[in-house]
């Protein structure tokens, strides 16, 4: 059972809160310390909180921001007649972010959606961008549909589902790690944006622009993502991988490897889809090391 919500403020660093005007809404970030950037960008369900140990851990030499994406986390949440919930929109707004805070000597570090989110923007600012590291994530169309999300794509049920019964975001509480379960105040702060139906509007969106065709909208986006991971090839990357992931299996993994044979890789064999949550030390581990092998 799931603790009162207020036992995940005491991990969530939210001192280091900002709100950038998107123009429109809101959008929220953490951004604390100096130095060069690291710059998180997390994916579907999850918010800023899954990155909260690097702030912590990492801003006494870096200055590291963890963006909520428009409809996540303490973002502004507008229905979808009022936000265009694709993948190109939130590259855009992430765009905007980092020219708003000119950030320079960027390591990208991201996972789930939020790596094709910010390997499109980083194409964009290449020249701002000194390294990256991702985990369990894609930048392609996707090769297969798991079953669990194909499921909850179903027209009007899947909505119902994923909005009015939070089939998405409560269930990867339990099913995203495979090494341990997640403990209640960490599940607790991952499903606190989430409280109602208005509140997952971009839970449901994310799973619906998931492209099984190449009419869908964003098809063409990620197919021109990929042409352009080689445009980043030059960078150094470290790929960390949760083995276990049933969403984005080793398959990914390899397609990655395809484009960037040179990066370095870690897999973690017992390891599921959320890898900071299964395997936070060695994660962060293999993070320093890296960073500290290619600090600008």
């Amino acid at each position: 059972m799931i603790r009162p919500k207020q036992d995940w403020r005491r991990l969530y660093p939210q001192s280091a809160a900002n709100v950038w005007d998107t123009g429109n809404f809101k959008m929220n970030y953490l951004d604390q310390g100096t130095g060069p950037v690291i710059l998180c960008v997390h994916g579907n369900p999850t918010w800023s909180f899954y990155y909260r140990e690097i702030v912590k851990k990492f801003s006494d030499q870096y200055r590291v921001i963890a963006v909520d994406h428009v409809g996540c986390g303490l973002s502004s949440k507008p229905s979808r007649n009022e936000f265009d919930y694709t993948l190109a929109t939130h590259r855009d707004n992430l765009v905007g972010l980092i020219d708003h805070l000119n950030l320079q000597n960027i390591t990208l570090v991201a996972h789930d959606w939020g790596g094709a989110i910010g390997l499109a923007a980083a194409v964009q600012r290449i020249e701002r961008l000194s390294s990256m590291m991702l985990m369990n994530t894609a930048a392609f169309p996707p090769p297969y549909m798991p079953k669990r999300i194909g499921i909850l794509r179903t027209p009007i049920l899947g909505t119902a589902a994923i909005r009015g019964l939070n089939a998405f975001a409560r269930p990867a509480v339990t099913m995203a790690t495979a090494r341990h379960r997640l403990a209640p105040d960490v599940a607790s702060g991952l499903l606190f944006p989430y409280q109602s139906w208005g509140d997952r509007v971009a839970i449901d969106a994310f799973v619906r622009d998931i492209p099984m065709s190449s009419s869908h909208p964003t098809h063409p986006v990620l197919v021109q993502l990929e042409r352009d991971l080689v445009k980043l090839k030059h960078l150094p990357v470290q790929l960390i991988w949760g083995m276990k992931d049933w969403c984005f299996r080793p398959e990914c993994l390899e397609r990655f490897l395809h484009h960037w044979p040179d990066a370095n890789v870690a897999r973690l064999d017992d390891v599921g889809h959320y890898v900071l949550e299964d395997a936070p030390d060695e994660t962060l581990s293999i993070l320093r090391s890296f960073l500290q092998s290619h600090r600008p």
